[in-house]
């Protein structure tokens, strides 16, 4: 069965749901528990600046905007080991072995080259649903892990998108 597990994560609410499959599997089988963050240049935390705009690089003051990208760029790998931090907790609050990595590349390759140092067994990842036109142009972290993984892969379907939700929880108009 599996010994060592590797689970691809972000701060994001299937990101949760990715990590608490992963630890069901990994109280279920007794195994480690690795936990993997990637971050990118091209991470949307990152691109955009607290009013929601992406900054373009040519401006008068270049040496202010790399100052300000290199803080933004700290606070992200931060927050990330703050969050990597809590998940591992939680691990080893129900008796896991786990550790956590944070790496820095293209998320995609860097899962499949993390399983294939740590020896992996199985990875677990979340999927978001994406298929024909919107995963060609969005391209699939999943999909590529699937096929250049060097072990298992579990993927694990995100939950009803929000528009689902609210239209499941909304309460329906009366006819006027």
């Amino acid at each position: 069965m599996f010994k060592k597990i590797l689970v691809a994560v972000n701060n994001t609410e299937i990101g949760h749901y990715v990590f608490e499959q992963a630890l069901s599997l990994a109280m279920l089988t007794n195994a480690e528990l690795m936990v993997l963050q990637v971050i990118s240049p091209f991470n949307n935390n990152f691109l955009n600046t607290s009013e929601g705009e992406i900054h373009s690089g040519y401006t008068s003051s270049q040496s202010h905007n790399l100052e300000y990208y290199l803080g933004e760029w700290e606070k992200l790998k931060q927050q990330g080991v703050e969050f990597l931090t809590l998940l591992i907790n939680q691990a080893i609050a129900k008796g896991i072995s786990a550790e956590f990595t944070q790496e820095l590349g293209d998320p995609s390759r860097m899962i499949c080259e993390v399983a294939r140092t740590w020896n992996a067994d199985v990875i677990v990842i979340g999927r978001r649903g994406l298929s024909g036109i919107s995963e060609l142009f969005l391209g699939s972290v999943s999909n590529y892990v699937l096929h250049h993984a060097p072990c298992s892969v579990l993927t694990v379907q995100g939950a009803m998108n929000v528009n689902t939700k609210t239209s499941l929880t909304a309460s329906p108009s009366s006819p006027t």
